[in-house]
């Protein structure tokens, strides 16, 4: 029974050697151990409140870039309404310019033909006249052989002269 009901001074000096192991304990080990808990408490706050800034500027981040986007897509299509306005204006401006070739080609046209019209006219009317002043002067030439129609023809042509 000496096991079961221990003597005062085994209880002593298992209380002295418990309290001894923990003062040991509490100054060489749960200060470090706590200190390096604290520290790893602390340091995993910082780590979550870094993450929540980082995912907080993440956000703000990725609404800049939904901004810039939008600004992107505003700007092409500006650019593009530009660039069709553009299109718009030089092709009116070819059409005008066509037209105005056109319009000017068809008047040198009109009057080059209007030339070569009156040259042929006055051509026409040179060799008309050449061809009557011919037939003119071979018809006065068989009437005029004969003295009697020679003078008939003065005669006549005096009359004319004298009545005009």
């Amino acid at each position: 029974m000496d096991l079961v009901s221990p003597g005062i001074g085994l209880i002593f000096w298992t209380s002295l050697v418990f309290i001894i192991l923990m003062i040991l304990l509490r100054v060489f080990a749960w200060k470090p151990i706590l200190t390096m808990v604290n520290k790893r408490n602390d340091s995993i706050e910082n780590a979550l409140k870094q993450a929540e800034i980082a995912r907080e500027d993440m956000k703000k981040l990725q609404t800049d870039h939904e901004l810039m986007m939008e600004q992107a897509k505003q700007e092409r299509d500006k650019i593009f309404a530009e660039a069709r306005e553009m299109k718009e204006q030089l092709m009116q401006k070819a059409k005008d310019e066509t037209d105005k070739m056109v319009t000017k080609m068809k008047a040198d046209a009109k009057a080059e033909i209007e030339g070569q019209k009156q040259a042929a006219i006055n051509e026409l009317k040179q060799q008309v006249a050449e061809i009557s002043i011919d037939i003119a002067e071979k018809i006065l030439k068989s009437e005029l052989e004969d003295k009697k129609k020679q003078e008939a023809m003065v005669n006549q042509l005096l009359k004319e002269v004298e009545l005009n």
